[in-house]
């Protein structure tokens, strides 16, 4: 065969074959990708978080890694990740088992399963991706387990709540705290990965669980502010949001989530403004205080503010200021992560210990969004920069 001849024959295999067509144009050059791998991402497909004694790996990095995976067009990484999920978290079968939301070193000096309650945020960020990752690269079998999980979820995570609706617990067990009283979380929640989820299942609980969980931040949040747990219970005869009875109206690590996926969310859902406004006590404080480095505790009920939060909190944020148009405000913290970064990866310091885990994680997301490597459509749909390469 002619090297003219051979070239035809391998163009037009590329043409008919969108996985391979995904391979060619693989070439995304995101840095904060390669830092994610080169400090947290096993060879085995492991993505450990090395800040605890556990040296323990989450069903929510593991997710959180192979969406990141996607976003970089990165197949094999990608892969990695699922295996060893479905491997080590959930039995060798995420169709019949929800993954355990923890895995580390147990007091008896065996790596193994911590603790087999599920983690719903983690189990809704895996079926995502794994229907997306089916319809980026047209490949079947990742459709298949986002649908079996998808599945699994409805069955053993969802629950319709009385006045609400559909809702999600944030895990199979231990959250259903009596006939009328459930303990929620808010940053579990994310509209786009709800929006995506609606439209893979015919299931009506799904149709209506994006628009419950504004519901949650507008009936939840007096002050315009998020908590990072609450209860759904009756009081007085009706069904409230209350704050939660044992962590109390705080709002810190998990509730910083719940302004970044309301800033990812595309504007032309019609739930984006009045999830925006629902959670409009974060920009009326900072703007109040002259802060620039956001607080790492709120009182939900008070609207009081403390302490000072790690970058991955600027990051987090820097959706949320850009979506809101406050242009100053989303400098200041894209400027914030980008120094702390780059520090928090100097050699000296990545020798001694692990860059910090969860700072990095809402960088990528946070980042991530706002240089346009990633965005939701309204129908909750990727919009990847590596698509572009593409066609």
């Amino acid at each position: 065969m002619s090297l003219k001849s051979w070239l035809l024959c391998f163009l037009l295999s590329l043409f008919l074959n969108p996985v391979a067509r995904a391979q060619v144009c693989a070439g995304v050059d995101w840095p904060l990708w390669q830092g994610f791998k080169k400090h947290y991402l096993q060879d085995s497909g492991r993505v450990l978080d090395g800040s605890t004694d556990l040296q323990h790996s989450s069903s929510e990095g593991q997710s959180y890694g192979m969406f990141f995976a996607l976003v970089a067009n990165d197949r094999p990484a990608f892969e990695s990740m699922w295996r060893w999920s479905v491997d080590n978290l959930a039995g060798g079968d995420m169709s019949q088992r929800l993954p355990a939301w923890i895995w580390g070193l147990s007091d008896k000096a065996k790596w193994e399963v911590l603790d087999a309650n599920s983690a719903s945020d983690a189990d809704v960020w895996f079926a995502y991706t794994l229907l997306e990752a089916g319809r980026l690269w047209d490949e079947p079998k990742y459709e298949q387990a986002g649908q079996a999980l998808l599945a699994l979820i409805q069955e053993q995570e969802v629950v319709e709540l009385p006045e609400l609706g559909a809702m999600l617990l944030p895990g199979k067990d231990s959250f259903v705290k009596s006939e009328t009283s459930w303990q929620l979380n808010l940053s579990y929640l994310p509209v786009p990965v709800l929006r995506r989820l609606s439209k893979a299942t015919p299931a009506p609980a799904w149709k209506s669980l994006a628009e419950n969980s504004v519901r949650f931040m507008q009936q939840a949040a007096p002050k315009g502010l998020a908590a990072d747990w609450n209860y759904y219970q009756q009081q007085d005869g009706r069904y409230l949001f209350t704050v939660d009875q044992q962590k109390g109206p705080v709002g810190s690590y998990d509730a910083i989530r719940t302004y970044l996926w309301a800033g990812m969310t595309d504007h032309a859902d019609p739930l984006a403004q009045p999830a925006l406004q629902a959670l409009s006590g974060m920009a009326k404080l900072m703007q109040s205080e002259y802060r620039v480095i956001p607080p790492e505790q709120v009182n939900t009920q008070t609207g009081a503010a403390q302490g000072e939060g790690p970058f991955g909190f600027s990051a987090a944020l820097l959706p949320y200021f850009i979506a809101l148009n406050m242009s100053d405000q989303a400098a200041w913290q894209r400027e914030r992560v980008q120094v702390e970064w780059r520090a928090a990866m100097q050699p000296t310091r990545t020798i001694e210990r692990q860059p910090p885990y969860y700072d990095v994680m809402l960088s990528l997301f946070g980042l991530g969004w706002a240089e346009g490597y990633y965005r939701f459509a309204p129908d909750g749909q990727l919009r990847l920069k590596w698509q572009s390469t593409c066609e």
